[in-house]
């Protein structure tokens, strides 16, 4: 396939980018999960704290982590078998994708990097991909 692919990705987003001698091709995915905040329990309820509230909690960070799960399947679903991957972003989804690419053989072998980054617009990811895997066009 020759094709180097990049990735920058947070919780909210996916970009990934395809780069070739011949072709680059960029696709977004927007994630659908909310902003992870912390548990709060019921608003407005009389009862202490106490194993009910952990149990809700258990079952918030749960719900989360399913999301969490589907998002970065559905990214990893969209990268095929490209000869190098390059992950860069903000956050800790990075690190998180990095993990579950390392339960593949073939694509943890792949991954020539992990890196941290700003907040970019897909044009400078575009060219980030680009300028690490040394491709002009």
């Amino acid at each position: 396939m020759n094709d180097k692919v990049g990735i920058w990705i947070d919780h909210r987003k996916a970009v990934i980018v395809s780069a070739s001698a011949d072709r680059v091709t960029a696709k977004t995915l927007e994630s659908e999960i909310g902003p992870h905040s912390r548990y709060s329990g019921r608003a407005g309820s009389s009862r202490p704290e106490g194993p009910q509230n952990e149990e809700g909690e258990k079952r918030y960070e749960e719900r989360y982590r399913q999301q969490l799960d589907r998002y970065y399947d559905e990214v990893i679903s969209q990268l095929g078998q490209p000869d190098a991957l390059l992950i860069f972003g903000p956050g800790e989804a990075k690190l998180q994708l990095g993990e579950r690419l390392n339960r593949s053989k073939a694509l943890s072998e792949r991954v020539v990097g992990i890196e941290t980054t700003d907040k970019l617009t897909d044009q400078q990811i575009v060219a980030k991909v680009k300028a690490h895997f040394g491709i002009d066009r």
